[in-house]
């Protein structure tokens, strides 16, 4: 499923022969019944769903095409405490970023698209059934269906807590209630998905062959298990329960969620079938290509990409295009601009957090290599800076040039320097993770051929580790957060606690869309993104080619801090959504 079909009727009769499509009937007019009775146009009915979980790509909720090239898979970094979105289009990331999160919602919905995947997929489904198709096929595509179907559901919990649960084809002739449906509880839904994987994983092969790789395996299903299990063994322990649980998670079941949690993770643990990308010495080299080597053995599910830009029938994104640094072909570039609270949780090498002196760095003149030498080599694979090496040359982010005689020129150039670098500045730090030197900004906007890693091994390890932690099994936890470490190339932990578990989680995951939910499942929101941040601005002193560092504070603005209400642990349901149906309760705090 490297370039999943895009025409997928045109795309799947290519596969027969030229008697054969003449046969079939027009493209346009293809009955019911020639579909549920044709293997391979059963198939393309399955792939059109793969094809609309956008939500595989970072929480991107649209099409990558044309008309979606404004949608960014890096928005949800820009709305946790990792970066500041500077891009002027990602405007509704500013509504979650100061609290302006309404009631007429905003950024990353994730609800009419599902639900009309979800109805496709119950369809698939039902129909199948009584196709006259091979029993092993038909057996291994409903799993997949149900796959993708609990993924979505997993993916519309985590916004909006409990929401209508529809599993069966609805029909309009059906009663009010069944058109109509309420929503269920938080519970409900995560304990939907549980067994959902708990009752195909046994149906998924183990691996696939080149042509089938992309579709969910039996390790796949594990982990999305082991990802909704954790998510709701957090919100049990630290949420509390409203609406009669349309939100939040009795408390009483924490530890059987930890369990499960656990359970999933060990089970892809013992079987040796995935582990820890460790194939290069140098560790920076190392983590890059966890997300540069395809197919390598920490992927366990991948949304696969090409070198084709979608709107032109490929399968390319556009993450290069927006996080490279700048300029790309719209003048712009480096969306996501990581904040320096965010470089400093990366520790130094030897074990020393990495928080900077921030009076001291102010004072006098520094190289890069003075300011950022010893660090994690996770560090060197995940930010670019200053100086920071890129495409045969380095990356220059200076804002500013002090001069022979000791004057700061700020526009224009001196001595035929520009005073800004090509890279323009912003915060001074960029992500660098995930991206392909050979691609050209300035022109290639949809055609990033890097697949994206929705499950990797080392999340089943931060996963196993937290949950063992609250589960009392402490050095279960340890173990696997030293495998980590041992992994990146720093100094291994003596002991564990939540705070370390926490912190790990948010140096190896960085930037893939995991910390937005995590501070939200952990409830601790209010407080981490209820703050003012940093960047850092270099400017070149033209003698000694060194810089004079200055911490920009406030980073987003003097005028409002960074807010997250109370109201945001869940998305709102919005009017127009409770307004097409009466039986949807709206969500606390958005009345």
């Amino acid at each position: 499923m490297k370039k999943i079909i895009y025409i997928l009727i045109v795309s799947t009769l290519m596969i027969v022969s030229c008697d054969e499509v003449l046969d079939k009937e027009p493209l346009g007019i293809i009955s019911d019944a020639t579909v549920w009775n044709d293997q391979v146009l059963i198939d393309a009915f399955l792939t059109q769903c793969y094809i609309e979980m956008y939500v595989f790509d970072n929480e991107n909720p649209s099409k990558m095409d044309g008309n979606g090239l404004w949608q960014g898979m890096y928005m949800i970094n820009s709305i946790s405490d990792e970066s500041k979105a500077f891009a002027t289009w990602s405007g509704n990331a500013y509504k979650f970023k100061f609290g302006n999160l309404l009631i007429s919602g905003g950024l990353l919905e994730w609800w009419e698209t599902p639900y009309k995947t979800i109805r496709r997929l119950n369809e698939f489904i039902e129909r199948i059934a009584d196709a006259p198709i091979e029993a092993s096929f038909a057996k291994q595509r409903v799993a997949e269906a149900r796959f993708l179907r609990a993924f979505n559901y997993f993916s519309m919990v985590k916004r909006y807590g409990g929401v209508p649960l529809i599993t069966k084809l609805q029909n309009l002739n059906d009663p009010e209630e069944i058109l109509f449906p309420k929503r269920a509880t938080e519970q409900e839904i995560y304990d939907f998905i549980i067994s959902e994987m708990d009752a195909i994983v046994i149906d998924l092969p183990e691996t696939y062959s080149s042509t089938d790789y992309g579709r969910p395996t039996r390790y796949a299903a594990l982990a999305l298990k082991c990802r909704a299990a954790l998510y709701a063994g957090s919100i049990a322990q630290f949420g509390q329960v409203q609406l009669d649980g349309v939100v939040g998670i009795n408390n009483s079941l924490t530890n059987s969620y930890y369990e499960k949690s656990f359970g999933a993770a060990q089970e892809i643990i013992n079987s040796n079938k995935h582990a820890l990308y460790n194939k290069d010495a140098n560790k920076t080299t190392n983590f890059r290509n966890v997300f540069m080597v395809e197919r390598n053995s920490e992927a366990i599910f991948v949304r696969q990409h090409d070198n084709v830009a979608k709107n032109t029938g490929g399968n390319g994104s556009n993450y290069d295009f927006f996080q490279q640094p700048s300029p790309n072909g719209w003048g712009d570039g480096n969306a996501d601009n990581p904040y320096l609270e965010m470089v400093e949780e990366f520790e130094y090498a030897d074990g020393k957090p990495g928080t900077l002196n921030r009076a001291e760095i102010q004072k006098g003149l520094w190289t890069t290599q003075e300011l950022w030498a010893n660090r994690d080599p996770r560090f060197y694979a995940t930010i670019y800076t200053q100086d920071t090496p890129w495409k045969g040359t380095v990356v220059d982010l200076h804002q500013g040039i002090i001069t022979t005689e000791g004057t700061t020129v700020n526009t224009g150039s001196y001595n035929g320097i520009l005073a800004r670098g090509p890279q323009g500045g912003r915060a001074g730090f960029g992500v660098l993770k995930y991206l392909d030197e050979s691609k050209n900004n300035k022109t290639d906007n949809l055609s990033t051929k890097t697949d994206w890693i929705v499950f990797r091994y080392a999340e089943i390890l931060l996963n196993y580790a937290e949950a063992a932690f609250e589960l009392g099994k402490t050095s279960d936890a340890l173990n696997a957060v030293n495998q980590i470490r041992e992994r990146a190339g720093i100094a291994l932990l003596s002991n564990i606690d939540r705070e370390k578990i926490h912190h790990e989680r948010k140096v190896e995951l960085a930037f893939e869309g995991h910390r937005y939910w995590d501070l939200r499942r952990w409830r601790i929101a209010t407080t981490a993104l209820t703050r003012d941040f940093s960047g850092l601005r270099y400017v070149l002193d033209y003698r000694t080619k060194k810089f004079q560092l200055i911490v920009m504070p406030q980073i987003d603005g003097s005028v409002n801090t960074p807010a997250f209400y109370e109201r945001n642990y869940y998305f709102p349901i919005t009017l127009a959504r409770t307004g097409n149906n009466p039986n949807l309760v709206e969500n606390p705090g958005y009345e």
